[in-house]
């Protein structure tokens, strides 16, 4: 396969850059949070046993996947990691965080669930559209 044969339509184009923008953005702005330690993020790797590596760990693997995502070449390498990190995190909100996030008394009313789910669609969206993209599967 010739890399004109891989190239999108402009349709496909243009849905695949509103999807890969809105993973992206969800992925990068949490950052901050998880960085700095805020008590959401540091309750959440508590409770799954993983604070704080996983916090730091999750940090760095969602600034990979945010920034790949951006980068045209290399987004379906994006979209296929941030599949993997929000599998995890939708897995520990179905499993011992509960859907909705309560902090101080302070509930998150499902929000960080629910971003989850986006960019995991997101993601999906944009793996499904660029899956011929994906160097080790072309064929010669």
């Amino acid at each position: 396969m010739n890399q004109q044969s891989a190239k999108l339509s402009t349709p496909a184009t243009i849905v695949s850059w509103i999807f890969q923008v809105i993973a992206a953005v969800i992925m990068l702005q949490t950052l901050f949070f998880k960085l700095t330690g805020a008590p959401e993020s540091i309750y959440i790797f508590t409770t799954i046993g993983a604070e704080p590596v996983g916090r730091y760990g999750s940090a760095v693997a969602e600034l990979i996947a945010g920034v790949l995502l951006l980068w045209p070449r290399f987004s379906w390498a994006g979209a296929g990691l941030g599949i993997g990190v929000m599998l995890g995190a939708i897995g520990a909100h179905l499993g011992p965080l509960g859907i909705e996030i309560v902090v101080d008394g302070q509930s998150d009313g499902g929000t960080l669930f629910g971003m989850a789910v986006v960019t995991l669609i997101s993601c999906i969206v944009v793996l499904a559209l660029r899956f011929k993209q994906i160097p080790f599967l072309k064929k010669s």
